[in-house]
């Protein structure tokens, strides 16, 4: 919940900052490169300052249509000797998937964090923060309001960006407040099918290995668990997290749980989680990782049929 408390100590810390910088988790995804670029745009229309937007990694192609999106600026195109008034860290889980920005927010002489993740450690003095969220965007939503922000349709088409692909299109919303969140930007003028257009349309190279990982999954305890990989030689085909992988083999009737495999580079293995219906945090803890409940993942260092097998021993705790 944002309080009037941390509206003031938000306001006090935004209008008196010379420099601001914000950033998300490293490979941003929807929600949290589209929440970076909203905060800098209210940022700019209400306290007529100018934040330093920026990532680490890797931005999916299908983001590309965001609006503003060339605003974001590869961290090591930044001065590493410019120091902040203020960082703003949204969207970002765990210390270690911020990446190399997190300079910065060691440097900085304030920080704020804006987050849906569960987490057991904070970067921020002040966290504004809400677990039970969709996704960031919808925290960002509440904070327009609380505060009696001024918002135009470039931020209302973020935030509305951000809420469709962390909810995976809806399908994993836990309570109602982000659909009334939605239906207030869609009267607010944003258009959804144009943004859902604009998402849906990805590169045949990445249909292509995508849909071959789904083909070739290996079906384990009584296929109830599916363990899909894309290897170090087509992972450069992938854009952004696989979740067309994911979203394909969730549909098989019968199945309780989908892992993704994704060699990154040699030993670095990319995992994502899901869980239909089924919890998949407290696997994505145990490889270092963390997450939501029904939708989690980490990266581990090891080699490939380390991770395989590791993830096949957690399951068997879980899978009797």
């Amino acid at each position: 919940m944002i309080t009037q408390e941390y509206v003031k100590q938000f306001e006090d810390k935004i209008k008196n900052a010379k420099s601001i910088i914000i950033m998300g988790h490293k490979n941003p995804d929807g929600d949290a490169l589209c929440s970076v670029i909203a905060m800098a745009r209210l940022i700019e229309q209400n306290y007529d300052k100018s934040p330093v937007c920026v990532y680490d990694g890797n931005i999916p192609d299908y983001l590309d249509a965001v609006p503003l999106r060339k605003r974001v600026r590869f961290f090591e195109r930044v001065e590493e000797t410019e120091s902040f008034d203020v960082a703003i860290v949204v969207d970002y889980g765990t210390i270690k998937n911020i990446g190399g920005p997190y300079k910065f927010v060691e440097n900085a002489k304030f920080v704020i964090e804006i987050d849906h993740h569960i987490k057991q450690d904070s970067v921020g003095a002040l966290c504004m923060s809400d677990e039970k969220a969709a996704a960031t965007a919808e925290i960002i939503y509440e904070l327009i309001q609380t505060a009696n922000l001024k918002m135009d349709i470039t931020v209302a088409s973020l935030l509305m960006t951000a809420i469709i692909t962390d909810t995976g299109w809806f399908a994993f919303v836990k309570r109602g407040r982000v659909f009334q969140i939605a239906a207030d930007l869609v009267d607010f003028g944003v258009k959804i099918q144009p943004i859902m257009n604009e998402l849906d349309n990805k590169a045949r190279k990445t249909i292509i290995t995508e849909s071959a990982a789904a083909a070739n999954a290996e079906f384990l305890f009584h296929n109830k668990l599916a363990i899909a990989i894309i290897d170090s030689k087509s992972y450069k085909n992938l854009d952004g997290r696989g979740e067309t992988v994911l979203g394909l083999l969730q549909q098989i009737a019968g199945l309780e749980y989908v892992v993704l495999l994704k060699e990154q580079k040699e030993n670095q293995i990319g995992v994502s989680l899901r869980g239909k219906n089924n919890p998949v945090d407290k696997i994505a803890n145990e490889l270092g990782g963390g997450g939501h409940k029904n939708a989690a993942g980490a990266v581990v260092y090891d080699s490939l049929e380390n991770v395989k097998n590791k993830i096949i021993e957690l399951f068997k705790g879980v899978l009797k």
